[in-house]
């Protein structure tokens, strides 16, 4: 274990994460998600895992050291429900819901139509497949950069 560090970022999760430059994206998908086959095409070329949780569960593991990309809109990406692209199952809600408490603002979801987001999920830099049963708990979220205290703000208010 150590201090202030999530006990759900295992050492391959942490040593992604601090791979991963400003701009790379990262999958975090549900139990129902392709995610072998799509995690071989990644960037890192494996899957990681964070079985028994839940999609919010390891968004907020995920985010408590990952900081999404204020260059951008959306940094925080959603699949849409098929067929109710309007849709936010459960699931996302509370998601959403971490994603706000880790940024310390509201960042919403961008929607991405199923296979648009399997398309997006093969250019990741990684996926992390958790034990979520509901579907639609697949998320794509874009690394931003943490600045020295004097460094210029961006667009956004960040890099």
């Amino acid at each position: 274990m150590l201090k202030n560090l999530d006990p759900l970022l295992n050492a391959d999760i942490l040593h992604a994460l601090r791979a991963m430059g400003h701009g790379d994206e990262i999958v975090v998908c549900d139990a129902n998600f392709p995610a072998e086959s799509v995690a071989r095409a990644t960037v890192l070329g494996k899957l990681l895992r964070m079985d028994g949780v839940d999609s919010a569960r390891a968004v907020r593991a995920v985010l408590s050291v990952l900081p999404l990309d204020t260059f951008v809109e959306s940094p925080a990406m959603r699949m849409e429900v098929v067929g109710d692209p309007q849709a936010l199952p459960n699931v996302q809600r509370e998601a959403q819901v971490e994603v706000d408490h880790a940024e310390g603002r509201e960042v919403r979801f961008a929607p991405i139509e199923r296979h648009a987001f399997y398309a997006r999920a093969r250019n990741a830099y990684c996926v992390i497949a958790t034990g979520e049963t509901r579907g639609y708990g697949c998320f794509i979220f874009k690394k931003g950069v943490i600045l020295a205290p004097d460094a210029p703000l961006g667009v956004h208010g960040g890099a």
